[in-house]
């Protein structure tokens, strides 16, 4: 077995990136994708694909990049990487619904390699409710853990981890949602090893348009009124902070050039910031905020 090339994986993450846009199209039932190519001055370029007119999805982008050139010196210091020309590819997502029951999810898988040989894969997927439900939660980290055996077992807890440290929005004091997994820097020292992290990324992205299918016709049609648009523009808020504040690759991409409305297609389309707010006792609201912690075993959970 040959290892895939740069150019080989760039084309699987754009058939990824179809079969994704296809899948939310057919769960949505109306929205469509409009397409948006781009140009990176530097080398290379993508797709980003934004969904509009949803029944469901009121704001969503899936975007696929392949860039290359020379390695910024921004990034090679925060890396701790010696100088040489770099690619990445990946396809990255973020769906903002119009109901405050269904969730904000994200996802991203992603390649980087240098000339000088050093490469890796990482990635993630997470979810962020506007209102936990301890059944719903379930239902994600089963599926990402079923996802994670099949490939190795000690892949779920220390991805899952890892996406509570990384998705936690330290000057809150809270994650931003109920996590899920995340993993960086994945390399492989055989063909076969390069394979097995390639599979696990695009099983990953299998995964996803089913996850949401799930949620959007589970949830879609709960009922809300003003109170819980107003708690879900104050949540989008905190998913903004920690995009604009901690996200690697929010930074990375305005590091290297990236293009800013691909990169930001992530914002959702309102978000609010009401001063100290505080959630009425007992309420949905302050379950939920009660439950933005690190370490919660969903699997086992028990209220």
């Amino acid at each position: 077995m040959s290892r895939k090339t740069k150019e080989e994986i760039a084309l699987i993450y754009q058939q990824m990136q179809e079969y994704i846009c296809k899948g939310l199209e057919e769960g949505d039932g109306q929205g469509k994708f409009i397409e948006d190519r781009w140009e990176r001055s530097e080398g290379g370029g993508g797709r980003t694909r934004i969904f509009q007119d949803g029944a469901i999805i009121e704001k969503g982008g899936v975007a696929f990049s392949a860039v290359h050139g020379a390695t910024p010196e921004k990034i090679l210091q925060k890396l701790g990487l010696d100088q040489a020309d770099f690619f990445a590819t990946g396809v990255s997502i973020v769906l903002h619904p119009f109901s405050p029951k269904v969730p904000i999810i994200h996802m991203n898988i992603r390649y980087f390699e240098m000339e000088n040989g050093i490469h890796w894969f990482g990635g993630g997927i997470d979810l962020t409710p506007h209102y936990i439900v301890p059944e719903d939660a379930a239902y994600f980290h089963q599926k990402l853990k079923e996802t994670c055996d099949a490939f190795d077992s000690e892949y779920y807890p220390k991805f899952k981890n890892w996406a509570d440290d990384y998705f936690y929005l330290k000057h809150r004091d809270e994650t931003r949602g109920i996590g899920g997994i995340f993993y960086d820097r994945l390399s492989a020292s055989t063909d076969g090893q390069f394979q097995a992290i390639l599979d696990f990324s695009l099983a990953l992205g299998r995964l996803f348009p089913e996850i949401y299918g799930y949620f959007m016709h589970k949830n879609a049609k709960l009922p809300f009124g003003p109170e819980e648009k107003a708690w879900q523009n104050l949540r989008r808020g905190r998913y903004v902070e920690f995009n604009l504040v901690w996200d690697a690759g929010t930074k990375f991409g305005l590091d290297t050039n990236g293009r800013t409305e691909s990169i930001l297609m992530s914002m959702p389309p309102q978000a609010e910031w009401t001063y100290m707010h505080q959630p009425r006792p007992g309420s949905e609201e302050e379950f939920t905020l009660k439950h933005l912690k690190k370490g919660l075993d969903w699997l086992s959970y028990q209220s």
